[in-house]
């Protein structure tokens, strides 16, 4: 039961700062998008960048096969994602996670944007998915923001030296991870279900 209510003490805690890293997450996922609308050749461009990259040809070679599918988007939001870009550079630098995880979203909003009736239909269920995956990522980096606060400033976490501040902070960030990973496989699983059944039938297919 403590690795339940763990999580949640953590960001009771420090609940004004889990709220300010929510409107940062979901704030530059919808500037991404108003770009994209404002701006259609920036999203055709950065479309088609995907679409020919590294991760727009995975999701080629497995969006018709079901669980397979759900698992690939399950490992790129855990790993590349909130691993790579969030917790990695965290570690290294106080906040740095929180900068590049942001820029990277202003720029998957601008795929992202619904610029046309097609994608504006698709948007309505997939708009849970980006709210389950993107909470993921906001916890992900409340804890970034955890390690960097008690880093810099170990007496915040009762700690007297950085050192002590700093594994203090990671534990917070480790814990914070248990409900990301949840949120992760419940992302991953309604994403299948929304590609394969919702999404044709709001599209009428």
């Amino acid at each position: 039961m403590n690795r339940l209510r763990r999580p949640f003490q953590i960001i009771r805690a420090d609940l004004r700062a889990y709220l300010l890293i929510n409107v940062l997450v979901y704030g530059v996922l919808l500037l991404g998008m108003a770009l994209g609308v404002l701006f259609p050749d920036l999203h055709a461009a950065r479309t088609a960048s995907f679409l020919g990259g590294g991760q727009g040809a995975l999701v080629e070679a497995v969006i018709g096969k079901g669980w397979v599918f759900g698992t690939v988007i399950f490992l790129v939001n855990v790993f590349p994602t909130a691993l790579l870009l969030i917790t990695l550079p965290s570690l290294v630098a106080p906040f740095a996670g929180l900068a590049v995880f942001a820029i990277k979203t202003i720029d998957l909003g601008v795929i992202l944007a619904p610029v046309d009736a097609t994608s504006r239909l698709t948007l309505i269920p997939h708009s849970l998915t980006m709210l389950i995956e993107f909470q993921a990522y906001a916890l992900v980096m409340f804890g970034a923001y955890l390690l960097g606060r008690s880093w810099l400033r170990p007496a915040a976490v009762g700690a007297s030296t950085r050192r002590l501040g700093y594994r203090r902070g990671l534990r917070r960030l480790g814990w914070l991870w248990l409900p990301a990973l949840a949120l992760f496989v419940i992302g991953a699983v309604y994403e299948v279900i929304e590609i394969y059944f919702l999404v044709p039938l709001v599209l009428g297919s």
